[in-house]
């Protein structure tokens, strides 16, 4: 007999506490940003099932009654009333193919757009050293011609190897294993953003060059991002985590 779809109140509770924190960060600014948690339920064990915020409402403006539970593989809504919009299409996708991400954060950040609409740049330079151990893999930036939310044909081809997507003259999308790891991310990438911002303004001032750090930096520091944002050690965190990676690559 199938199990019925039902609201879960402490997932509600939580998609509603986020909503709030990424609205008061002013990342919204109208009815398209969203969030999905995924959620297990037994007649949905290989990809679980979505709450979201239905179309036609703002994640600042909607109540309890403004969820909705979506399948994954298909935007079929299960429980609530309304339909999603067209980005829902992302990030089901994006929770299709990424099993071990679990929430989905979409804004249209004010800062990023404008960075990217600038010209002249197809990545953020990275300022700060907590960045890429947040992140833990590379930021990916779509071009403005490609439409991932409509199409979401291209999404398999670079979802494995991120956990930020930019979609440029669009907005952002951020990933993670839950909805805090998701809002951590995309904090972490938005405050980059705006010390690149900054940084260029400070440096053609004084006529010198910021101080990004290099490719090889940034994934060394990805190497470690586990054992630095989640530790099993107080200290020699770093040592620890590579004394551990090349145990493990002589086993391999």
């Amino acid at each position: 007999m199938p199990t019925p779809v039902t609201f879960d109140p402490a997932i509600i509770e939580q998609f509603l506490r986020y909503a709030r924190m990424v609205v008061a960060r002013g990342y919204i600014h109208n009815t398209l940003g969203n969030m999905v948690i995924r959620a297990l339920h037994p007649d949905y064990p290989e990809h679980g099932i979505a709450y979201t915020k239905h179309a036609g409402v703002s994640l600042e403006e909607m109540g309890a009654e403004n969820v909705v539970i979506t399948e994954i593989p298909s935007p079929r809504i299960l429980a609530g009333t309304g339909v999603t919009s067209v980005g829902h299409n992302l990030s089901r996708e994006i929770l299709r193919l990424r099993p071990d991400i679990n929430a989905v954060i979409h804004v249209h950040d004010d800062a990023t757009i404008a960075y990217f609409g600038a010209g002249g740049v197809n990545e953020v330079g990275v300022l700060a050293l907590d960045l890429p151990f947040i992140l833990g893999k590379p930021v990916t930036a779509v071009p403005a011609h490609m439409d991932v939310e409509a199409d979401v044909g291209p999404v398999k081809g670079f979802v494995a190897g991120t956990n930020l997507v930019v979609l440029v003259g669009h907005g952002l999308t951020s990933m993670g294993r839950s909805i805090s790891e998701a809002y951590h991310r995309l904090n972490s990438f938005t405050a980059d953003v705006r010390r690149a911002i900054l940084a260029e303004q400070l440096a053609a001032i004084r006529g010198t060059r910021p101080a990004y750090r290099s490719a090889a930096e940034i994934a060394e520091m990805h190497k470690f991002a586990e054992a630095i944002i989640y530790p099993k050690r107080a200290d020699n965190v770093m040592q620890g985590q590579a004394a551990d990676l090349a145990t493990k690559n002589a086993a391999e």
